[in-house]
């Protein structure tokens, strides 16, 4: 039964400034390569601190870029987490090399270093850190390991834009960083991407790989390496630039929703609040657990029919059909991972959500749960 307002999973905050900026792009005629891109870059290497900010297409093609560099190869190792979204595996693909998945922690939903260290091989070349749901992972720790074991390091924190682990912006621990830009993320440049990094080589072979590694001279037309057209536009840069200038107030504005929901969801009989631990989150979804013995796909489907977007966040990446398929992954290799991923339920999520949106999806969250466990 309806509740008589739908409410989305996700919703951007766009207003008359991205309007402006993106008639500024379209008006001056540089729709690529231009300087709203430069402008967008430099805005987050100083946000976070860094001397490199490299544009990309998407996250995706961030991660890309980066495992890219590393010229791996067939029977090499890329050890990740299966609790994300799938790119953060298939990135170890690319090169025809294998990803290892760590089982996570039972609160973060993180790697657990241990888990990490005891997946590593003669044969592991990296480490792909996830930073799942805006929460950080235990960056330092898992640094520690990859020196000890002489590992590369990339950090998938597209979900985790400006996060911080003991005060230290994510993106500024010395390897590269990566963050997304999707329109359900904390703030969007309707898709496009972002690479942090203080080496000033990489930041230059990371530039060349996005612009189908045109050389670094700058010659019309010559290609000094393998690259690929990972390049953010100066429309998109636009909308991204304005949304950075009014992050501080869309962060606080998810902030103040996800604490509506955590006194809300308390309170709710069969249903866990998201973990609160010592480090900053960056607040990305409102994704609960649901109690076991609870089916969490039936109260997903109460909810649809109250008119709630509901979503299963996150499917495991080693239970998806391609690598069951493709690479022999069965249910229980990693239990911790799957119990989580068969009982985490994302729900209506953003910067504008009014505390009356956040009444309504928990009472209906309250109702689909008790109709389910009566059998109703």
């Amino acid at each position: 039964m309806s509740t008589g307002e739908a409410i989305p999973l996700a919703k951007p905050v766009l207003g008359d400034r991205e309007v402006e900026l993106v008639e500024q792009v379209l008006r001056s005629g540089r729709l690529s390569l231009g300087p709203m891109v430069q402008r967008f870059e430099e805005g987050w290497a100083e946000r976070i601190g860094v001397k490199h900010a490299v544009a990309t297409s998407s996250g995706t093609g961030a991660l890309h870029l980066c495992v890219h560099d590393l010229d791996l190869g067939e029977n090499d190792e890329v050890i990740t987490s299966s609790f994300s979204f799938v790119a953060s595996a298939n990135v170890a693909l690319y090169p025809g090399a294998k990803p290892v998945f760590a089982e996570v922690d039972e609160n973060t939903f993180n790697m657990d270093p241990a888990a990490v260290e005891a997946a590593i091989t003669p044969r592991t070349k990296a480490l792909i850190i996830v930073d799942i749901f805006g929460y950080p992972a235990e960056v330092p720790t898992l640094i520690e390991i990859a020196r000890k074991h002489d590992l590369a390091i990339i950090e998938d924190a597209c979900q985790a834009i400006d996060a911080d682990y003991d005060g230290k912006k994510l993106g500024s621990f010395g390897h590269p960083a990566t963050f997304g830009f999707y329109a359900n993320k904390q703030m969007t440049t309707a898709e496009g991407g972002i690479i942090l990094t203080d080496d000033d080589d990489l930041a230059n072979r990371l530039r060349s790989y996005a612009n189908q590694g045109r050389s670094d001279d700058g010659q019309w037309l010559q290609h000094s390496r393998l690259g690929f057209n990972y390049r953010l536009s100066d429309v998109h840069s636009a909308i991204g630039v304005a949304q950075l200038e009014r992050f501080d107030d869309l962060q606080a504005g998810r902030a103040r929703a996800a604490g509506w929901y955590q006194e809300r969801v308390a309170e709710i009989d069969g249903v866990m609040p998201m973990y609160e631990g010592p480090q900053r989150r960056s607040w990305f979804v409102f994704a609960p657990r649901v109690n076991e013995g609870i089916d969490r796909n039936s109260v997903m489907a109460r909810l649809e029919n109250m008119g709630i977007a509901a979503k299963p966040y996150l499917p495991s990446i080693h239970l998806q059909p391609f690598y069951v398929e493709d690479f022999g992954h069965a249910a229980g290799e990693l239990p911790i991972t799957e119990r989580i991923s068969a009982s985490t339920l994302s729900l209506p999520f953003f910067a504008e959500m009014t505390e009356a949106q956040v009444d309504t999806v928990c009472t209906s969250l309250a109702q689909a749960i008790d109709d389910e466990v009566a059998g109703r």
